[in-house]
């Protein structure tokens, strides 16, 4: 009972040149975390103090606090590979949103974004999967799919039910978990499950990279001759 009561915290460090956007970054913190989610504390500081910090995972980088936005996401996934960032940046700039991810950004949020948007990105982020404008999914795919991918690059032979497919199919369109559901007539719950199944066969970390393998792929994930669909 008392592990229910107290939800994990996650630290995540903040990194914005102005005090005004110190601020109202930190209202995303502020509020208490909904039943079995994550608790989320601020870490303010410099960029080489946050990557001094090896307890934190997770980096906030203002891009509209700085010219130097890309270059700040740079040194920071060369200095620390595997801390996410989430950038937060001006919108009706298509180009630097694909840029921000295809260096390494795992989301892009608009500077309009109000707290909730935000404490919902970072969720999605600590879940393992990117958040960027759905509009510019499929432009992202394109430009990944130039980038060299680890491994073999592709899926190989990989067996799937018909529904895990299906889902498959969706996800390719960009498609939410939820459209997902209502598309094909399950539980949104249902839909995480698959999603999380085809991730763990294609050795994938998030949608993103799933698409691109399945898209890279010459054979993709062929159904089982002895699986049928179903939830």
């Amino acid at each position: 009972m008392a592990a229910l009561s107290n939800p994990p915290t996650i630290r995540i460090g903040v990194l914005a040149g102005e005090p005004i956007r110190l601020e109202g970054l930190s209202t995303v913190f502020e509020e208490e975390p909904e039943t079995g989610r994550p608790r989320l504390v601020s870490v303010v500081g410099t960029l080489p103090e946050l990557l001094a910090d090896t307890k934190l995972d997770y980096l906030v980088v203002d891009f509209n606090s700085s010219d130097e936005g890309m270059k700040t996401l740079e040194a920071a996934k060369r200095a620390r590979p595997g801390i996410r960032q989430i950038v937060i940046g001006p919108a009706h700039d298509d180009e630097l949103v694909l840029d921000a991810i295809t260096a390494g950004a795992r989301a892009y949020l608009y500077s309009s974004a109000d707290p909730h948007t935000v404490r919902m990105a970072i969720d999605i982020v600590v879940s393992g999967s990117i958040w960027a404008p759905r509009k510019l999914l499929s432009r992202l795919i394109d430009r990944l799919l130039g980038v060299p991918v680890s491994g073999s690059g592709g899926l190989g032979a990989l067996q799937l039910t018909a529904r895990e497919r299906q889902v498959l199919d969706l996800i390719l369109l960009a498609r939410s978990n939820r459209e997902i559901a209502r598309q094909l007539g399950i539980e949104e719950r249902t839909v995480k499950a698959h999603v999380g199944r085809l991730m763990r066969k294609a050795g994938a970390e998030n949608r993103i990279e799933l698409s691109i393998k399945a898209l890279n792929s010459r054979s993709i994930f062929p159904v089982g001759p002895e699986e049928k669909a179903g939830d």
